[in-house]
């Protein structure tokens, strides 16, 4: 065999194995890692089990065990086999299997121990799939519980080493490689924001063809950025597409070796595990297509982003394999400074709810297992909340029957139960719902992307050909392992996986609908279903406001009756509305947040009237008469000891004290014209009111008997009163040991000096206010001691 760079290690890393049972092994694309360590343990007699290796794409879990099988002289499924989603290929003598990582799952649900399993090798951890952070959570738990003798390793060309040590409590071996040299020449300035990326990119690769030998290899995020580069590079000769969803075949064609110089365009299929011989060049476009989870659409849907550092550096390696060579980027050595370090795992940004339907299974919660990432909770309550509203999962968050069958099937927990509940005749719309749409530009009809499948040729140059051919196999896999149901429509189906996504178009000109989860969402205009009443939603664009419809079918009201008819209820409701200020009170036929049916409610209680209005008065805020105010200003000055009439706290506590009083309000104009003040006084009741008015009066009673309010809004409480009635008070009027403050008004109710000293004013300003008011008001007494006169209201008696 060739030597390799990880031949080097192999011997430290089997003495670890040996050691610890456990290690995380770093070494840099082409080392050979995912060939020869998967052997090495096999040589070194490590485990009599088998050894299993989990690769994150089909292609590299075929390709790495066909390469391994050429290595021992055999063909695949002898030593090494393989096992990926709908094709395996092991016998009775396969001692290494390699995997995709969705396997192991399945493997440790039905047996936990692994049964005949002695090692698991996580190739490409870096990936930090949500299938390979939950399978190192899972392993470790068993090694520690049932299996001391279960070797785990974990492997990656570009991974932060230290938190997976951590978690795994392992060595970090690191392989130094003997990569050759690549050189880097990135752009001289940044692409203007309107280049169109592909032609960019096929400007990049022509000049990285023209001046450097040796096959190219581009990255780019998906099939429709390879197909549209594709067509931009139409007169090279051999250029040959790479991604997921093409057959193994085309997958093979372009990886194999070829006599003519190749040029790939692949996605992140080709970033690891994958050697294509001959590469010496690669041209990087610098984006990444990752899943992100969408809280407003409740799924998973693909961004495309910046690559990292360490996606980048991947990238790079491939052009330095069998020689040295040169990598070309799409972007500034300025921008390359800015790139993130790596990318993030999808357990911090994916869709949970196959997860959390695994974890329900495993019969723990994410708190018993030890992972690199926990997840997010906020996220993780939200798709347990979707299995419960499929009933996968009960009231407290376990495992139902129905919720172990749905993970028997490879899809989607949504799609999974519309499987299940539908039979076999929702096998083709569970497949088309599971790849990209086939049919662009032809409007959001489901229905139209169905008949797509059954006659393509009806569509012309709009449908994907390739697309249709991968669904319908797809298709044709999910049928045979479902029983037949009684029909039902491609609409009732989806609604099957969607029931927080059927739509209700709201009233007005433009087609927007209310969704039965309480989201909205907008069709475009002049769509042939924008007029539908009840539509499915099956694709949206997640935006939080309101969302758009991509993909939706029409829906009959005897299908939702049909199919949801426990969960359709006739409820009385009581509710302000903000909208026509009062009370609502209607009897409405409900499906979720959809209203089917809407009527007066007009024996409404009294009660649930006054229970509405008390939201409303939480919006119009409490508007206390001056009556009001006056009691909350002195029940302020009575400290922590008195019952709090704050506005704040009165707003918090309407039902304690308000709701009683309510009877017959129910606009903004009977809250605008009700006096607060009984209902306040009722709360505080006889006994608080005593002790109010003894520490701090309403009223200050004049020398004449009248009884005239204090103001308690301002700092200092105070009152207003007439100078002459005054006459004869020589101690200033006090509020416990707070003196009032005075406003002595002239007979015609005018200010004329304020004061906190009555005896100090008659003593030193009254004599000039005096001379002032005998000239304004002669026929009204003006005495020059006013301390000894009585006071009055009248003027001098005529003489």
């Amino acid at each position: 065999m060739t030597r390799l760079p990880i031949d080097d290690i192999l011997p430290d890393l089997m003495d670890a194995l040996r050691q610890h049972g456990r290690a995380v092994l770093q070494a840099p694309p082409g080392a050979g890692k995912t060939t020869r360590v998967p052997l090495a343990i096999l040589d070194a007699g490590l485990t009599d089990g088998r050894i299993l290796m989990l690769e994150p794409r089909r292609l590299a879990a075929r390709t790495a065990a066909d390469r391994m099988a050429t290595t021992l002289g055999e063909r695949t499924g002898q030593t090494v086999g393989y096992r990926i989603r709908g094709d395996s290929t092991v016998g009775s003598s396969t001692r290494v299997e390699v995997v995709t990582e969705g396997i192991l799952t399945r493997m440790l649900q039905d047996a936990s121990d692994l049964p005949g399993v002695g090692a698991v090798i996580f190739d490409e951890f870096h990936e930090r799939s949500l299938n390979a952070d939950l399978g190192l959570a899972l392993c470790l738990e068993v090694a520690e519980a049932l299996r001391d003798d279960l070797i785990l390793l974990a492997m990656s060309a570009t991974l932060d080493a230290a938190p997976v040590a951590d978690v795994m409590q392992a060595p970090i071996l690191t392989s130094e490689g003997k990569n050759y040299d690549v050189a880097a020449h990135w752009l001289d300035r940044p692409l203007a924001k309107t280049t169109r990326f592909e032609s960019a990119m096929a400007d990049l690769i022509r000049t990285a063809y023209a001046n450097e030998p040796g096959g190219l290899l581009a990255f780019l995020p998906g099939e429709g950025e390879i197909r549209r580069t594709a067509a931009f590079l139409s007169d090279l000769p051999n250029v040959q597409p790479l991604f997921g969803a093409m057959d193994f075949k085309a997958q093979r064609a372009a990886i194999s070796p070829s006599d003519q110089r190749k040029i790939v365009l692949a996605t992140a299929i080709a970033e690891t595990s994958l050697t294509i011989p001959d590469i010496r060049i690669v041209v990087d476009g610098g984006r990444a297509r990752r899943a992100q989870f969408d809280p407003s659409s409740g799924m998973s849907r693909l961004i495309t982003e910046k690559v990292t550092r360490a996606e980048a550096t991947q990238r790079a390696g491939r052009a330095g394999r069998v020689a040295p060579g040169v990598a070309y980027k799409l972007w500034t050595k300025g921008e390359d400074g800015a790139l993130a370090a790596f990318p993030p795992p999808e357990i911090s940004a994916g869709d949970l709810a196959s997860f959390a339907l695994e974890l329900a299974i495993w019969g723990g919660g994410e708190n018993d297992l030890r992972f690199v990432t926990p997840p997010h909770e906020g996220r993780l309550a939200e798709a347990r909340a979707v299995l419960q509203m499929l009933g996968a999962l009960d009231a407290q968050n376990r495992i139902t029957d129905h919720g172990r069958r749905l993970a028997r099937q490879p899809l989607h927990p949504r799609l999974a139960h519309m499987l299940v509940m539908a039979g076999k005749q929702a096998a083709p719309l569970a497949a088309l719902l599971s790849d990209r749409d086939p049919l662009r530009g032809r409007g959001v009809d489901l229905g139209l992307r169905l008949r797509a499948l059954k006659n393509p040729g009806d569509f012309g140059d709009s449908v994907h050909l390739g697309a249709i051919a991968r669904i319908r196999q797809e298709a044709k896999r999910l049928a045979a392992k479902q029983q037949g149901a009684p029909p039902l429509t491609a609409a009732a189906m989806a609604s099957l996986a969607y029931p927080d996504r059927i739509g209700l178009r709201r009233s007005g000109d433009q087609p927007r609908y209310v969704l039965s989860g309480g989201k909205g969402a907008i069709m475009p205009e002049g769509d042939a279903l924008a007029g539908q009443r009840l539509i499915v939603a099956t694709d949206l664009d997640g935006n939080p406001r309101e969302a758009r419809i991509r993909q939706a079918t029409a829906l009959t009201m005897s299908e939702l009756e049909d199919l949801f008819a426990d969960q359709i209820q006739w409820k009385d409701i009581c509710l302000w509305s903000k909208r026509d200020g009062a009370v609502q009170a209607r009897t409405q036929r409900q499906f979720g947040a959809l209203i089917l049916e809407d009527q007066p409610w007009h024996a409404a209680p009294d009660e649930a009237v006054a229970m509405a209005m008390i939201d409303g008065i939480r919006q119009m805020g409490l508007r206390p008469s001056k009556g009001a105010k006056r009691l909350m200003a002195r029940a302020r000055l009575m400290g922590n000891e008195f019952p709090d009439l704050s506005e704040d706290t009165l707003l918090s506590s309407l039902e304690t004290w308000l709701l009683p009083h309510l009877t017959g309000i129910r606009t903004t104009s009977d809250w605008k014209a009700f006096d607060i003040l009984p209902a306040l006084q009722a709360h505080l009741g006889w006994d608080m009111l005593q002790k109010l008015d003894r520490a701090v009066p309403g009223h200050f009673e004049t020398p004449l008997g009248r009884h005239i309010p204090i103001d308690y809004d301002e700092d200092v409480p105070g009152i207003s009163v007439r100078l002459q009635e005054m006459f004869g008070v020589t101690r200033h009027p006090v509020v416990g040991n707070v003196p009032l403050q005075v406003t002595l008004l002239s007979p015609a109710q005018r200010p004329v000096q304020v004061t906190s000293d009555l005896p100090g004013f008659w003593a030193n300003s009254y004599a000039d206010v005096r001379k002032d008011m005998r000239g304004q008001y002669p026929k009204h007494p003006w005495p020059e001691d006013p301390t000894q006169a009585d006071p009055t209201l009248r003027a001098k008696p005529r003489r």
